[in-house]
Parts: structure tokens; sequence; C-alpha cells
């Protein structure tokens, strides 16, 4: 290896070692549900999100709501990327005019990327149109690894809680 593949490396640590106790600190007290220093910009739009969908964010949740919740989620999600896929066809930002993807190859990638495994056995250019891959598949690229960082969380909060029986709430945590 060069000097200068080495100095990338250190680089590259030193600034993870740097900004991990920043941004560990911070995510500590949003899961916490601790004040942050950007509550002023980002609680208004929270409470937005849980009064248009009806969330109580005070309300915790047992393990068995939170994995029907987390379950319930990643269902929905999974199967409006499949059907996106199937009607591309009849959707905006298809100049290619490509057709919808078939039935297989559509269920794959919709499973693939609810379970942020993104496995793609296409080709993006020549398969799916603008507006499957902007809205369907760049969408599961944020919430799938939401997902996973809520499930993260709420083991921590099971192992961690003592003689508490909830584990959080899923709808919060993914806000």
């Amino acid at each position: 290896m060069t000097l200068n593949g080495w100095l990338q490396i250190l680089f590259f640590l030193l600034a993870i070692f740097l900004v991990t106790p920043i941004i560990g600190g911070y995510m500590t007290r949003v899961f916490a549900r601790q004040q942050t220093w950007l509550d002023r910009v980002l609680r208004p739009i929270e409470r937005l999100v849980y009064r248009l969908t009806g969330v109580d964010e005070i309300r915790e949740m047992r393990w068995t709501e939170y994995a029907v919740s987390l379950l319930l989620f990643s269902v929905v999600s999974m199967l409006v990327v499949y059907v996106m896929q199937r009607v591309q066809h009849l959707l905006p930002f298809n100049p290619q005019g490509f057709g919808p993807v078939p039935p297989a190859l559509a269920f794959n990638t919709a499973v693939s990327f609810t379970t942020n495994t993104n496995w793609q056995a296409y080709g993006g250019e020549t398969t799916m149109s603008y507006f499957t891959e902007m809205v369907g598949l760049s969408y599961h690229n944020f919430a799938s690894a939401a997902v996973g960082l809520a499930v993260a969380i709420a083991f921590i909060r099971g192992i961690a809680q003592k003689e508490k029986d909830t584990i959080g709430n899923f709808w919060v945590d993914m806000v």
C-alpha cells in the first residue's frame, strides 16, 4: 500500500474518533427523549408528524406491539414498492418507456430493499424508471436503515431497563 493510502486510512480513523462522541452523545439524547440543540427547529416538525399520523409520542409499547408495528410498517412499505415496480409504466418520470418489472424480480427487489440488503438482480438503467428509483428504492435506502436503528435501540432499552415491560415506541423511534 502507498503512503497516500495509509494517510487516507489514518485520516478516516481520526475523523471517526473525533465525530463519534459528538454524534453518539446527540443520538443518546434523542433516543432517551432528552432535549437537544436541534429541538428548537425539529420538535415542531416532529409534533406535526405525530399529529398527522395519530401517534401518541408519550405512550410506550411492549415488545410484542413494537414487533407488530415494525412488521406492519415493513410489509406495507414493501408492498408499495412492489406495486410501484409493477405499474411503473403508468407512473411519471419514465422517459425511456420501461414496462412493468416482472413479478419475481419486483418481489425480489422489494424484499431486498425492505430488509436493507439492497441486492440488485437487475440493471437499474435498463429496468427501473426514474420514479421507481427515486421514490421507491431511495426511500427504502433510508427507511430500512432507520428500522434497523430502531430495532437496535429497542434491544438496548430492553437490556438496560430494569422492572419495565416496555421498550419505547416504534413510530417515535422511526421519526
